[in-house]
C-alpha cells in the first residue's frame, strides 16, 4: 500500500495572469521553479500571453512528503492541485523527466483536466534503476549538515564536478534554524535507488497500461543528445498518446529546457495556440 500526499497541499508557483493554463512539472531533484524563466517567456512581457503554474512534485520542493513513492499518487495529488487553482479549466500539461511520467499518467488518469500534453525527454516505460543517480545520492547523504557553516562551505564540501549539476542538487540545501536540511525527501529517494531494478521510480506502473488513450494532442520533445527517447519508444508512446508528435532537438541533452530555452519557449507558445 502507498501512501499518498495531501492531495490539496502542493507547493506552487503562479506566472502570468491570463490567457490558456499550462501547469510545469520538473523532474527528479528539481522543483517548480526550474521552469520560471520558461514560464516567464512563454507568459509574455506583460504576462497575459499564458496562466502558468509552476509546481512543486511530492516528495520536493516546498510540497509534503510522502513514506512511498508511487507515479499515481503523485499523479493524483497534481490533480488536485490543478482542479482547486483551475477553476474547471483544462490545462496544458508540461513534464520533464519524472515530472513527464507524471503528466503522462495524468493525462491516463484525468483525461477531463489535461487539454493538451507536453512530455519532455522520457517514454512510458520502466528504465531500471536509478543507477545514474547513485552518485548523487550517496555525495548529498555525505554532505555533513550539522559542520556548515554557510552555502559557501557546502559548495566547497559537495564534490560534485559538473558546476551545473552541482547547483541543481545543491538547491535542496535549506537553512533550518541554525542549521541545514534537505528539502528533497532524501531518505525515500535513496531507498528507493536501493532496490535496484526493482525501482519504483524509474518504473512504469502497470496499471495504466490498462487505461483507454489520451485522445487529446501531445507534444514529444526529445534531447538529441539523449538517450532517455529511443526510437523504439515510438510505438508505445503512440498506442497510449495516438496524437503525438515527436520533436527532437539536435544539440539537447536530457534537460532539453536547459539546453535550448529559446526553443522550448517556441515550440510550447505555437503548441498551445494551435487549435487542433
Amino acid at each position: 500500500m502507498t501512501s499518498a500526499p495531501d492531495q490539496a497541499s502542493l507547493s506552487t508557483l503562479s506566472v502570468g495572469t491570463a490567457g490558456p493554463r499550462i501547469a510545469f512539472l520538473h523532474g527528479l531533484f528539481g522543483q517548480g521553479r526550474n521552469w520560471n524563466q520558461i514560464a516567464k517567456a512563454v507568459s509574455g512581457p506583460d504576462g497575459t500571453d499564458a496562466r502558468c503554474l509552476l509546481v512543486d512534485l511530492p516528495d520536493h520542493g516546498r510540497s509534503p512528503w510522502s513514506q512511498t513513492f508511487s507515479l499515481d499518487a503523485y499523479a493524483d495529488a497534481v490533480a488536485a492541485t490543478l482542479r482547486t487553482a483551475g477553476d474547471g479549466e483544462r490545462w496544458a500539461v508540461v513534464g520533464h523527466s519524472l515530472g513527464g511520467k507524471v503528466a503522462m499518467v495524468l493525462a491516463l488518469r484525468h483525461p477531463e483536466l489535461v487539454g493538451r500534453l507536453v512530455v519532455v525527454d522520457i517514454a512510458p516505460k520502466g528504465y531500471g534503476s536509478l543507477e545514474r543517480f547513485e552518485g548523487y545520492i550517496r555525495e548529498m547523504q555525505g554532505l555533513p549538515l550539522g559542520e556548515l557553516t554557510s552555502r559557501g562551505d557546502a559548495e566547497a564540501r559537495f564534490a560534485e564536478p559538473d558546476p551545473g549539476v552541482k547547483a541543481f542538487l545543491l538547491q535542496n540545501l535549506r537553512r533550518d534554524g541554525q542549521g541545514w536540511r534537505w528539502q528533497v525527501n532524501l531518505d525515500l529517494v535513496a531507498r528507493d535507488a536501493a532496490l535496484g531494478v526493482d525501482s519504483h521510480i524509474a518504473d512504469w506502473p502497470d496499471a495504466v497500461d490498462e487505461l483507454p488513450p489520451y485522445e487529446g494532442p501531445v507534444l514529444w520533445i526529445a534531447g538529441g543528445d539523449s538517450r532517455y527517447v529511443q526510437r523504439e519508444d515510438g510505438d508505445r508512446m503512440r498506442r497510449h498518446f495516438p496524437r503525438t508528435r515527436l520533436f527532437t532537438i539536435k544539440g539537447a541533452g536530457h534537460w532539453v529546457h536547459t539546453d535550448a530555452p529559446e526553443i522550448i519557449v517556441t515550440a510550447l507558445r505555437r503548441f498551445v495556440a494551435d487549435p487542433a
